[in-house]
């Protein structure tokens, strides 16, 4: 049996440069986690994607994954793009266990961690 996995799943952009906090976040999270397998994938523009992340792991015989979309919000992305690759996933892994968590930014602790993140930046 593999280690459980855990695929932080952003969005992408043409700047490589851009990926620079999420794969701190992916690192911060593997070091709090060395019994799960941390992987970063995105939606497009980048790679890896969450697809082949998926292959790949289950290549590795990894049969449980979560996967923690790294997005503000539940906008078109989180609520239509994503069902729609956990339903490819599903199809093309079958024996695979796909969990789905909420967006991060729709998260209280998340969201009362940038309350106070912003709360500080204002001098008294």
């Amino acid at each position: 049996m593999t280690k459980p996995a855990l695929i932080l799943f952003a969005h992408g952009a043409r700047d490589p440069r851009w990926a620079a906090p999420f794969e701190r976040l992916r690192d911060l999270t593997q070091a709090q986690m060395p019994a799960v397998s941390v992987h970063l994938a995105f939606l497009e523009l980048m790679n890896p994607r969450l697809p082949e992340t998926v292959a790949a792991l289950v290549g590795e015989g990894c049969t449980h994954v979560t996967v923690v979309p790294v997005f503000l919000g539940q906008g078109g992305h989180v609520l239509r793009d994503l069902p729609l690759i956990v339903e490819e996933l599903h199809a093309a892994h079958p024996h695979l266990a796909v969990k789905v968590a909420e967006a991060v930014g729709e998260n209280a602790g998340v969201l009362d961690a940038m309350v106070r993140y912003c709360v500080s930046t204002v001098a008294a």
